[in-house]
């Protein structure tokens, strides 16, 4: 009797999902019969989300970081479903998703990501905006073109949240406004970049103090209206005017991860061993934004896309394990170092004990991202883009 080929499914097609998706069709499966292997997802487009501040300053383009699904699985044996998850039975391992198509699997990887929380204050639903999506990038570029056309003296622009992405946001658009933009960073706490080498930090303050990015620290946002911000500093409510807001702050667990009766943590996010297994259900896996994560150490993992893109391997390794009755492996993170674009010609990089700033720190930022873009296909089309789009430019001017 021939044995039935096990069905993976995997929700979710960030770095957690595409690329253990990826790893898993690349295992050897001589022993048994290769797995099916369904990756959900519910835009049609994967997104290389740390290059996603360069489709506003123009510098990329959408197929270089959001290439289509089909086109990064073609001749991998993955089959990709696009489409909005309503429900997961996880004792059945059954997913149902909006348009009627229902999965049942018998492994299922839970990578859904994070949403950002547009509720916390009063008006940021209506009249902020948030930048995690490629739609969210539309969005803010169209918003951008209408104040830009519309020749207003000053485009005021407020960022609230000082991290990762609201210092990249107010640097790269800073070179895409220039003069003509007025920016102010608003963070809650008392220093940018809390969490961040203190190097990287201080290229931060020096990069935004040359564009002229003033910077609200301790300041809190108690509401958004059509063309206001109120902020609350030390007590001391100001009302000021502004075009544009922009939402950076917080990641909030999809609602339908949320109903799951799985241990969670105050975030919501899903407890799972060393492994990344989910705790009690060792046929499911948890990765990314949505799981509560420890190393093999027991350290608390941070959920970031450098995360991710490593538990991904580990995931693989150990679906394949598991069904394959190898031993499996506890995720040990390796902390590579970190990069960050400060505008259209600057990065800072710490990494392996290398410190870099300014343009060649930009380069090499741009060099490792692409080393870590989905598919030897994809890298080279892009690599080649990037080598001879400078040379075309120069020479239709």
């Amino acid at each position: 009797m021939t044995q039935q080929p096990a069905r993976i499914c995997i929700l979710g097609g960030g770095f957690g999902g595409l690329y253990t998706a990826l790893r898993l069709s690349q295992l050897p499966w001589e022993a048994t019969p290769k797995p099916e292997i369904i990756l959900v997802d519910q835009s049609d487009r994967f997104l290389f989300s740390p290059l996603l501040y360069e489709l506003l300053t123009g510098e990329l383009q959408t197929w270089e970081i959001a290439p289509p699904f089909e086109e990064l699985l073609e001749g991998t044996g993955v089959r990709f479903h696009q489409g909005i998850v309503s429900e997961i039975d996880i004792d059945q391992r059954r997913v149902q998703l909006q348009d009627g198509t229902k999965i049942i699997c018998d492994r299922l990887v839970l990578t859904l990501g994070g949403e950002t929380p547009l509720d916390l204050v009063p008006g940021a639903a209506d009249y902020a905006y948030s930048f995690r999506t490629i739609t969210d990038a539309y969005r803010l570029e169209e918003r951008l073109r209408v104040l830009e056309e519309s020749a207003p003296e000053k485009i005021r622009v407020a960022i609230v949240g000082a991290g990762y992405s609201g210092v990249e946001l107010a640097c790269k658009l800073a070179d895409r406004i220039g003069e003509k933009g007025r920016f102010r960073l608003i963070e809650i706490g008392d220093q940018i970049l809390r969490t961040s080498p203190e190097f990287n930090r201080e290229a931060a303050k020096k990069a935004l103090d040359a564009k002229g990015v003033f910077i609200d620290l301790e300041t809190k946002v108690l509401s958004i209206a059509q063309d206001t911000i109120s902020l609350d500093y030390k007590n001391q409510v100001d009302t000021i005017p502004v075009d544009l807001v922009i939402w950076t702050v917080g990641t909030r667990v999809a609602p339908v991860i949320k109903t799951l009766p799985l241990k969670q943590n105050q975030r919501g996010q899903i407890s799972t061993t060393p492994t990344l297994q989910v705790l009690d259900h060792p046929d499911i896996f948890a990765l990314g934004d949505l799981a509560d994560s420890r190393d093999a150490e027991g350290q608390q993992v941070p959920a970031t896309a450098q995360v991710a893109f490593q538990q991904a391997d580990y995931a693989a390794w150990n679906i394949w394990a598991s069904l394959t009755n190898r031993p499996l492996l506890p995720f040990r993170y390796q902390q590579l170092g970190e990069m960050m674009t400060l505008g259209t010609d600057n990065a800072t990089l710490t990494s392996l004990g290398i410190k870099l700033d300014g343009p060649l720190a930009y380069v090499a930022r741009r060099l490792a991202y692409l080393y870590r873009l989905p598919t030897l296909d994809h890298k080279l089309k892009v690599g080649f883009n990037w080598l001879v789009r400078p040379i075309i430019e120069t020479l239709s001017k």
